[in-house]
């Protein structure tokens, strides 16, 4: 993932997820969805996001499992 793919995702993330935690894969998969449009609209290609992050549904899944303070 290049460093302004990891970037976006971090920030978009910390702004958009919700503060109630969701193990809802229609949630995440909607929110996944959101990410990479809003990256794409900022100029960002899918590459630059899944270079190393081959689902970015994981990583808003566990992204989401961490903000309940689950698994560390």
């Amino acid at each position: 993932m290049s460093t302004r793919g990891i970037n976006f995702l971090d920030k978009w993330m910390a702004e958009q997820l919700p503060e109630t935690a969701t193990d809802d894969p229609t949630v995440i998969s909607d929110l996944a969805d959101e990410a990479m449009e809003a990256a794409d609209k900022a100029g960002i290609s899918t590459s630059e996001i899944t270079e190393e992050v081959p689902s970015v549904f994981e990583v808003i899944a566990e992204a989401m499992d961490h903000r309940e303070g689950g698994t560390p």
